[in-house]
């Protein structure tokens, strides 16, 4: 079976981003986004989804960490979307209640060709080491819509920012994983209007 790749360039006035996706990989990573606590993030994501991902992002940080986060968003959903083809024989659908210490995290994902995010989580730190907390919603946000997902995340329980946020990108890539693996019994796509 041939292996689902993206390598996706994106070179604005604010970000220079270059990343490789292998969706059939085995959660190897080499990340820099120039921010530590996003970096964690995007492996959590990679080794638990057992996606391969290779990402380097330059950004203007010197203003703040909006521009490279949000613009990784978009690159990682157009790298999904591209590997993904014509999505025939995948599940479609993926979820995961992913726990974190005290932290709880729901996650559920359709790959169903219309973006969406519902995004339900109150952060109560301003930030995670060099990472604010309110531009994980952007990231979501610009991955759904890139990628032309329904992307649901809702905390459910915990109080320490670090395991929320931990709990979030884990769940995304277990159920992202989840989503995209073939049913044998699919042969074309799942969806009674036949296409996604």
């Amino acid at each position: 079976m041939k292996q689902r790749t993206a390598e996706i360039t994106r070179n604005t006035g604010e970000t220079k981003i270059r990343m490789k996706l292998n969706l059939d990989g085995s959660g190897t990573y080499q990340i820099d986004s120039g921010i530590g606590f996003f970096d964690h993030m995007l492996e959590g994501f990679a080794r638990h989804g057992f996606f391969d991902l290779d990402l380097k992002a330059e950004g203007d940080l010197a203003v703040d960490g909006h521009h490279t986060v949000e613009d990784c968003g978009i690159v990682l959903g157009n790298a999904v979307r591209e590997a993904l083809g014509d999505k025939k024989g995948i599940a479609r659908y993926g979820h995961m209640i992913l726990p974190m210490d005290e932290a709880l995290v729901l996650c559920a994902i359709d790959l169903c060709g219309r973006p969406w995010l519902s995004f339900d989580a109150d952060f109560k730190a301003e930030r995670i080491g060099e990472l604010e907390t309110e531009l994980i919603h952007e990231f979501f946000y610009a991955v759904s819509y890139s990628a032309m997902m329904n992307l649901h995340i809702r905390v459910l329980s915990g109080f320490n920012a670090h395991h929320i946020a931990e709990a979030m990108f884990k769940a995304f890539g277990k159920s992202l994983d989840q989503a995209t693996r073939f049913d044998e019994r699919l042969t074309d796509v799942l969806s009674t209007k036949g296409v996604l």
